[in-house]
């Protein structure tokens, strides 16, 4: 088990240096010059002595390969360089981000799952049921329903008219700030989850080892726990880490409808100023953050079924 967790995490490095490479040409050939566009109001933009003493300071003189260079270098030393715009640490703005930005994805999910998956389970245990239909319904129209138009939704439905919840903004932090957007981006990786878990659960229940314990007067709760959900769980936990590991990249739109100061905002707010290494350090994180979820799932893998850990 030890072995095959380092194989894995060994994996992502390779990974980890190929993002960062397209990362880094995808920014590299933007039209257009990152100094001119910095200068306020674009005055001065015009003065190639300002623009020069800009792509100067900046390293943006250099050849590509050679800033390339510098760049892995410092990724290596977990410095994501600095901001153009506030001449901060990369990694400092984003760790002031990233706790509001994991509050949300945890708290989304912890919906998606509570819910999610207990519906599914229910779901396939009546199959063709009036609650079988009603929960594949809403489960389509959950992942049908764009995020910022449920988002919208929402905030006119609890916050303008009932006036029961703050329609955007952090505040201090607490519940009644974070229900909204959680709400908002739980609902399709709740949809989702529901729909799988249902799918899992029925096709094991139609495997024959779970016939032949039917079979052989094994009562329901105990074929439930000792068959069904063991070897459902694969499946299951396989979507809830690519939605989990996707939720930083989802949460973009919704914080910014919610005026939620996480990292989604910080980068949208970095791609309009143009500051390049806050973009590509969000970017990044965002893909490691992935990684390392996917990574944790393949582990868990192993822990259900050890047979994974062998192939």
């Amino acid at each position: 088990m030890l072995r095959f967790a380092l194989r894995r995490l060994l994996q992502m490095i390779p990974t980890i240096v190929a993002v960062s490479l397209l990362i880094f040409v995808i920014f590299s050939v933007v039209p257009g010059s990152i100094a001119s566009s910095m200068i306020a109001d674009g005055r001065g933009a015009n003065d190639p002595k300002l623009v020069e003493k800009m792509n100067q300071e900046f390293g943006l003189d250099q050849p590509v390969h050679v800033r390339f260079g510098k760049y892995i270098w410092k990724l290596a030393q977990f410095d994501l360089d600095t901001s153009f715009r506030t001449r901060q640490p990369v990694i400092t703005m984003i760790n002031e981000r990233m706790w509001a930005t994991l509050k949300l994805a945890f708290a989304a999910m912890l919906v998606a799952v509570v819910v999610g998956v207990p519906l599914g389970f229910i779901a396939a245990l009546r199959p063709g049921s009036l609650f079988d239909s009603l929960t594949m319904i809403s489960a389509i129209s959950g992942l049908s329903l764009p995020q910022f138009w449920l988002g919208l939704l929402f905030m006119y439905l609890f916050a303008l008219t009932l006036g029961w919840l703050p329609s955007f903004g952090y505040g201090d932090g607490g519940l009644r700030n974070l229900i909204l957007p959680a709400l908002t981006l739980g609902v399709a990786p709740l949809a989702l989850l529901a729909r799988t878990t249902r799918a899992a659960v029925l096709e094991v229940m139609s495997a024959d080892y779970v016939r032949t314990a039917r079979s052989k007067g094994v009562s329901s709760f105990r074929l439930v726990q000792g068959h069904v959900l063991r070897n459902a769980l694969v499946l299951i936990i396989t979507t809830i880490g690519l939605q989990f590991g996707s939720m930083m990249g989802q949460a973009v739109v919704i914080e910014k409808l919610f005026s939620w100061p996480g990292m989604g905002s910080l980068l949208i707010d970095s791609v309009a100023l143009r500051d390049i290494p806050v973009v590509q350090g969000c970017i990044l994180v965002i893909v490691l953050w992935f990684l390392f979820i996917n990574t944790a799932v393949d582990i868990l893998y192993a822990i259900i079924d050890p047979r994974i850990s062998h192939e």
